[in-house]
């Protein structure tokens, strides 16, 4: 688990950022003193002084073509505590380094030392906070490899190497303990050296168990290995044979002995003999004559790895610090691979924002092998982009915390979505995508949804006074039913939208004294006359027709249309911020010539509600919204269209493919569905049921 670094309060974090130090300064960056360096996922990460002159860990970006870093941050404070306390920290030339493990994406592993001489491993996630609580006191620990969150760390004092994870949203159990051996980590896997010569095998620490042994060529017991995706380099010990297998091609060959620090298709030596840093290419699947990078004289200390150079496995490059104290970053020259995934936690498919015990955020994260910026877009069935989130620069994690909203904060609708994570190499080299459905729950619903189950629904009366909702499926039918019994006859439902906060959509209900009541949403329960509600006054008993076709002007709220019975002249009621609804408007004259008018929400795609009208010859008709609720003039849809339909109900999307539909009742008590098209046309009608001839009322 990851806990706030305690020990921090101790010290103030003023001059932490390199004096004079702007964003993408170049290199070389000069210092005082380096007491330790390591080099990950275009994060170069050292042990220097602050500003105040006390020694902390700090990490910054390095530019993908390493001309420029930016501003150092805090991973820890690298001095010695008040209560005896420590990093630990091992001989070099600097007089005592801090061995260093950066994990590629700006985490940096180390050991920190009581008092006593205890040492527990500490991987410090940001200025402020580090994973640690779980992790053994030992002695003799030193890190053996680590790559985004999981880490591997021998421990002398019992004898054992240790294996497990950094928890992002989701922890998972992949603590392993075993005997010390050559070990390095990719992503899931865990690469080990068996008895056998040339023999290693691959854990995947998520299942635990091995799902791949090969033979790597070696003439010994393997003592070191290190992974980097194709590439799987190991020794025979310091100055044994060493070479690479390769993944992919399942070639085998070898490489210089000695120490060296494997990049991605290439390995890095320090000669120091010749004071210099040698790169051998193997990228081809040979390796080439050692060439020359940088000078780098031999010190006092055999092995400087992570002390005074480094190596970025990453795709990236190598840095080391120089005679002057000056950081050199040196491109390696060597293609990497295209960028891919190593592996990933990705959340759930659905996300519901009115759960009480969590899932309101959808929480995943991607490890890549190289930097990239990446852009995460959520798309509706429509195709339109609803919400998209962007990286702050480049990395080798994608972390994304979507709350399930738009991009102007505001709750979407209920319903499928397509997310797509699209990620480019800093490099140049290579791109990364995913995509897949999510399910969003809790948010709006949507147009003639009394359900929230994301799809639209079907109010019915019967003979005996029961009201039911029926839910659409989203394949084109109804399947629950929510009812409640006791309606008189002569009842007439809306359904509407939420006029709360509560985001359940309301029902409205006239009741056949004229009094119309707006029922308080369930969200999917049915309602009793005597469930809560709100009347908002008597003497609508005037109309013969009231619908909602939704949002009419464009303020967020349902609206509702009214048809007088008298004159057949058409009325607007504009919902109110109150919940309530405004004083009518009159919109048309003379609407007698239709026998049913209905809502339907948005059918032509342009973001504004409509209406349609069935004359009694059979005609179907379109009332574009103006989105200032009034209509354009109409359209046919259809000609001589249903002549035998005696109801005519736009249900929404019952189809699940974003577009509104509509359900009609012929004389015979046949039910159909018409698919809405999305351009104010609809499809051939599709028949859901029979019988239905004995409901009273459709709505």
């Amino acid at each position: 688990m990851s806990v706030v670094m305690a020990a921090a309060t101790a010290f103030t974090f003023t001059g932490l950022t390199a004096t004079g130090a702007a964003a993408d300064s170049p290199t070389p960056v000069q210092t005082d003193g380096v007491w330790g360096i390591d080099f990950a996922g275009g994060v170069l990460t050292t042990v220097e002084r602050a500003a105040a002159g006390e020694q902390w860990v700090f990490v910054r970006d390095v530019t993908a073509d390493g001309t420029s870093v930016g501003d150092r941050e805090s991973r820890g404070y690298a001095g010695t505590y008040a209560v005896g306390s420590a990093v630990e920290r091992v001989p070099c030339d600097a007089g005592g380094c801090v061995p260093l493990r950066a994990t590629g994406n700006g985490f940096v592993g180390y050991f920190f030392e009581d008092a006593s001489g205890n040492q527990r491993a500490q991987i410090h996630l940001s200025p402020n906070s580090l994973h640690s609580a779980d992790e053994p006191s030992v002695t003799g620990g030193r890190f053996v490899d680590a790559t985004g969150r999981f880490y591997v760390y021998n421990a002398a004092s019992t004898g054992k190497q240790y294996i497990d994870y950094v928890p992002g949203y989701r922890s998972q159990s992949v603590r392993m303990t075993r005997s010390i051996g050559a070990a390095s980590v990719w992503g899931t896997r865990l690469w080990t050296a068996n008895a056998a010569a040339g023999s290693v095998s691959a854990i995947d620490l998520k299942k635990k168990q091995v799902v791949e042994t090969v033979a790597v060529g070696a003439p010994c017991t393997v003592k070191e290995l290190q992974a980097i995706g194709r590439w799987l380099y190991w020794n025979c010990g310091p100055t044994g044979a060493a070479g690479v297998y390769d993944h992919t091609t399942k070639r085998k060959f070898t490489v210089p002995s000695g120490p060296a620090l494997v990049g991605d298709g290439y390995l890095v030596q320090h000669d120091r003999v010749a004071g210099k840093l040698m790169l051998t290419d193997f990228h081809t699947g040979t390796a080439a004559a050692a060439r020359e990078i940088a000078d780098l004289p031999a010190g006092n200390t055999t092995d400087q790895r992570r002390l005074t150079w480094s190596v970025d496995k990453f795709g990236g490059d190598i840095a080391y610090v120089g005679q002057t104290n000056a950081i050199h970053v040196v491109q390696s020259g060597v293609p990497a691979q295209s960028l891919a995934k190593i592996e990933s936690e990705v959340n759930d498919a659905w996300i519901d924002l009115k759960n009480p015990y969590g899932g309101t955020s959808w929480l995943s994260t991607w490890q890549l092998n190289k930097p990239a910026d990446w852009t995460f877009t959520v798309k509706d069935k429509l195709g339109r982009t609803v919400r998209t989130i962007r990286a702050d620069g480049p990395g080798t994690e994608v972390d994304v915390a979507w709350d399930g909203r738009g991009d102007a904060g505001q709750f979407l609708l209920n319903g499928t979505y397509r997310w797509t994570l699209t990620a480019t190499a800093a490099d140049g080299n290579g791109t990364y995508t995913t995509s897949a459905d999510i399910n969003v729950y809790g948010a709006l619903q949507g147009f003639h949804d009394q359900g929230g189950s994301a799809h639209g629904d079907l109010v019915t009366l019967n003979s005996s006074g029961t009201l039911t909702h029926h839910i659409g499926n989203g394949t084109g039918g109804f399947g629950t039913k929510n009812s409640g019994s006791g309606w008189p006859a002569g009842t007439l439902a809306v359904p509407f939208g939420d006029t709360g906060t509560d985001r359940c959509a309301e029902l409205l209900v006239r009741m056949p004294n004229g009094e119309l009541r707006r029922y308080t949403g369930k969200c999917g329960g049915g309602h009793v006359p005597g469930s809560s509600h709100l009347v908002y006054g008597k003497g609508w008993g005037q109309y013969d027709v009231l619908t909602s076709p939704g949002d009419l002007n464009g303020d967020g709220r349902a609206d509702l249309i009214a048809r007088q019975t008298t004159t057949g002249d058409m009325y607007f009621y504009a919902g109110t911020s109150d919940g309530k609804l405004a004083g009518r408007v009159k919109i048309a004259s003379n609407w007698k010539t239709y026998g049913r008018i209905t809502g339907v929400g948005d059918i032509t795609g342009d973001g504004k509600a409509d209406l349609l009208g069935h004359d009694r010859s059979g005609g179907l008709w379109r009332y574009d919204g103006l989105g200032n609720g009034k209509f354009a003039p109409r359209q046919q849809v259809f000609k001589d269209w249903g002549r035998t339909y005696n109801a005519v109900v736009g249900v929404g999307d019952i189809s699940g493919d974003g577009r509104p539909d509509i359900v009609v009742r012929d004389s015979a008590g046949g039910l159909f569905r018409n698919n809405g098209n999305g351009a104010g046309g609809f499809g051939a009608r599709v028949q859901l049921a029979s019988g239905w001839q004995g409901y009273k009322g459709m709505f």
